[in-house]
């Protein structure tokens, strides 16, 4: 098990490599250069984390305009993602 990192709002994230929901692998460094709105959340479907995932998917057009990229991060299976993605029409990557 790996030790849990709390971050500060602005710090940068350290480097990682996790799969989406297609089980393709998306790293933190594909974004390099770019401002990313990086946010864990617990467990797909559930209401919180669906409530917080359909807030960035509606506010995603405005966010890349001011040239955010945003990525959810979950300990979900990826194909419990693929099922939060079409079900909730998540248009961000979700990793696992």
């Amino acid at each position: 098990m790996t030790e849990a990192i709390r971050l500060a709002p602005g710090e940068t994230a350290p480097a990682f490599t996790l799969q989406d929901a297609d089980g393709k692998p998306v790293s933190l460094a594909d974004y390099a250069g770019q401002k990313v709105i990086v946010y864990v959340y617990p467990a797909a479907m559930t209401p919180g984390c669906t409530k917080q995932a359909c807030d960035f998917r509606d506010s995603l057009q405005s966010l890349a305009a001011a040239g955010y990229a945003v990525l959810g991060l979950s300990p979900d299976k990826p194909e419990k993602l693929a099922k939060f993605r079409e079900r909730d029409a998540v248009n961000f990557p979700l990793l696992s």
